[in-house]
Parts: structure tokens; C-alpha cells; sequence
């Protein structure tokens, strides 16, 4: 069982874009975040039920991310954090963990499924297709 599957969704938006910087401010701010993105890749699709991207957090910090995230920044505020950048600060993660951010890694296992048969041995229906046809 994933440890994000009872995480509340606090935004919702059609870009991975935009929910990564949604997520970033919230876990800036001590609020452990994901993405789940929906979205269609293939189609690249930005709109509609296929293109639904949402931020995640544990559902008892939820309320405090969106008292965070309804926050409204003054001009000055905003200006006075990006003059106070450091534009040459290391990365905040390695590419690997970049990478894995919202993967979910821990969680998969690339392993073949524990119920599936041994490839040797047809599943039964399989064998009983083939004798049918055999007989045909």
C-alpha cells in the first residue's frame, strides 16, 4: 500500500508545471507534498478529465496548506524574495532524486507479478484452447 494513497488533494490544475511550483511552496514551508498527475502525456492534453495534475498533501496538514496556498503575496514581497535569490545556490536535489520526487519508487516493484504462472506452463485456458484446436 502507498503511503500517499489517503493524501488530500489541496490544488488542482491542468500543468505539471504549475503544481510543482505548488508543491515546492508547500514543502518550503514544512508540509510534506506530491503531484499526482493524471494527465495524458501521449496526447498532451490540457483540458478535460485527462488533464487533471493534482498536489497531494497528508490529510492533517491539509488545512494549512490551503490557508497557505490562499495567502496573497504583496508586490514588495514577492520582489524582495526574488532580489533575494542566490541564482548561483547549489540545487536544492541531485538529478536522482530530482528523478524520484514524485515517483513513487519506494513503492513499485518491477518484479514479474506473484500469481501469474511460470512462463513454461500455459494457463489452463490456453492449453484448453489449443487442444480444442487441435482437434478441429
Amino acid at each position: 500500500m502507498s503511503s500517499h494513497e489517503d493524501w488530500a488533494s489541496v490544488f488542482r490544475t491542468s500543468t505539471d508545471y504549475e503544481a510543482d511550483l505548488v508543491r515546492d511552496r508547500l514543502d518550503d514551508s514544512g508540509i510534506p507534498a506530491v503531484v499526482l498527475t493524471q494527465r495524458d502525456h501521449a496526447f498532451n492534453l490540457t483540458v478535460g478529465d485527462l488533464a487533471s495534475v493534482h498536489v497531494m498533501v497528508p490529510p492533517e496538514q491539509a488545512d494549512k496548506a490551503v490557508s497557505l496556498l490562499e495567502e496573497q503575496l504583496t508586490d514588495e514581497e514577492l520582489e524582495a524574495a526574488a532580489l533575494g535569490a542566490d541564482p548561483d545556490a547549489p540545487p536544492a536535489n541531485t538529478p536522482d532524486q530530482d528523478s524520484k520526487l514524485d515517483s513513487g519508487h519506494e513503492h513499485m516493484d518491477l518484479g514479474p507479478p506473484e500469481d501469474d504462472p511460470p512462463e513454461d506452463d500455459p494457463p489452463e485456458d490456453d492449453a484448453e484452447d489449443a487442444a480444442d484446436d487441435a482437434s478441429a
